[in-house]
């Protein structure tokens, strides 16, 4: 491998290329047996950052303009006091059993495999011991959890930062 070094001859090419606005892989196709990122290390080690900059490279270019995208909107589940929630959902709020006492009744827990899109994915308990289960009740219609498991999985964020963490001693 032939290691070339920057002679003075190629070193005053190289400013007055780069004072000439040419880029650095014009600057290196220009030289010859020299890699872009080399002209770039040289113009720093000598301290060549500010060039001249032509008018057209100083005004900002106009954006294209991008064709509509359609967006799909997904509106999070109803919270407390927010029924314009629950009407994007088609769903009345209805006081949910499990919401007072977080009780999940026996004939409603579901097991992993007995899960399907109409039932509840909120997991109750230890995956690890035997009583683990899923909550099974009715979820909401395009979400994997029931009213009650959605208001805790989906919470405004202001309401979370009021929150205070829970400090553990």
């Amino acid at each position: 491998m032939t290691v070339l070094t920057w002679s003075d001859v190629r070193v005053e090419q190289l400013k007055k290329l780069w004072e000439a606005g040419l880029s650095a892989s014009q600057i290196a196709a220009e030289l010859g047996n020299v890699t872009r990122n080399a002209v770039i290390g040289k113009v720093h080690r000598l301290g060549l950052s500010g060039r001249a900059k032509s008018p057209s490279s100083a005004a900002p270019r106009p954006r294209k303009a991008r064709p509509a995208q359609h967006m799909m909107r997904v509106s999070r589940p109803a919270t407390r006091g927010n029924t314009a929630l629950a009407h994007a959902f088609e769903v009345e709020l209805e006081p949910d059993p499990i919401a007072y006492d977080n009780v999940v009744p026996m004939s409603q827990r579901l097991s992993l495999l007995e899960l399907n899109e109409a039932t509840c994915h909120w997991p109750v308990g230890d995956p690890a011991s035997a009583e683990f289960f899923f909550c099974g009740g009715k979820a909401l219609t395009g979400l994997p959890y029931c009213a009650h498991h959605s208001r805790i999985a989906y919470q405004p964020t202001g309401d979370r930062r009021r929150q205070q963490p829970k400090t553990t001693r």
